[in-house]
């Protein structure tokens, strides 16, 4: 059980786990690698994308290590809460903003990789994947499950960071071959995307009993009974997250009208070099 009375908080006492660290070492790596293989290629890289992936690994390294990590594993379910938005609203886009397209493009040189690239990302698709994962992960003997193995838990962070990065695809894609939606589907899918998390929020707070029995045993902290973690659990994945589509929604909506504005004055500006026929 992950749960245990003798885990500390403070300064002296940050974590670190050495399967995050591992994964985390592996993404650089490749994304140096690939930087490189670019260089020669004359691919240009741009100088914000590193610093993008460096919040991304940052963001990472800190939801899944240290003091975050010892109170949603040992503590509170409501610091769970965090650790996972922080995941799937956070790291993810981060990841996808910070890779250009021609990294890659020699994956989809293969054959069954384009073909599988081209169904996970349709929108259809990346929208039930994510939340299918986040839902089933939500449902008490999942979460129980996970709470009681590391192992499985190390593989419900990893489904839930890999669909995320699905789910915002077709917001951020940097691949033509998997394009992005047009500005008004983008913002019917972020709407639409709200209202699952909704409704497993709902079902968390209006739960009139303890759905995670690890974190009723855990010693308490800051006051906050089981019940209490729970609704606020339910909350911050209900109100934070759901506000963060709104305001990528309203982001959208302005670049929308940003560039139908470009496209009427250049359209304004050319037909002001036509020739007037007499």
């Amino acid at each position: 059980m992950l749960l245990h009375v003798g885990a500390t908080l403070g300064p002296s006492s940050f974590s670190v786990h050495a399967s995050t660290v591992i994964g985390i070492i592996v993404l650089a790596t490749l994304y140096t690698w690939r930087a490189r293989v670019g260089e020669r290629e004359a691919h240009v890289l741009g100088r914000g994308k590193p610093s993008l992936l460096a919040i991304a690994l940052l963001t990472l390294f800190l939801s899944l290590n240290g003091w975050l990590h010892d109170l949603s594993d040992y503590y509170l379910f409501s610091a769970h809460m965090v650790q996972h938005l922080l995941l799937a609203l956070v790291v993810a886009p981060l990841l996808i903003m910070a890779t250009p397209g021609w990294m890659l493009r020699p994956a989809l040189a293969a054959r069954a990789v384009a073909s599988t690239a081209r169904w996970v990302t349709n929108p259809l698709h990346s929208f039930a994947i994510f939340n299918v994962v986040l839902a089933a992960w939500h449902l008490p003997p999942l979460y129980n499950l996970a709470l009681a193995s590391h192992p499985l838990h190390i593989a419900q962070h990893l489904m839930f960071l890999v669909a995320a990065v699905l789910m915002w695809w077709p917001i951020l894609s940097p691949l033509p071959e998997l394009p992005r939606l047009a500005y008004p589907m983008q913002m019917l899918y972020l709407f639409l995307m709200s209202i699952p998390m909704s409704i497993v929020s709902v079902y968390i707070a209006y739960a009139d009993s303890v759905l995670y029995p690890a974190y009723a045993t855990a010693p308490r902290i800051w006051g906050i009974s089981p019940m209490q973690d729970q609704l606020i659990g339910a909350l911050i994945m209900w109100i934070p997250g759901g506000l963060f589509f709104f305001a990528v929604i309203s982001v959208i909506f302005l670049r929308w009208q940003q560039r139908d504005g470009d496209e009427s004055v250049a359209g304004a500006q050319v037909g002001a070099h036509l020739p007037v026929s007499r």
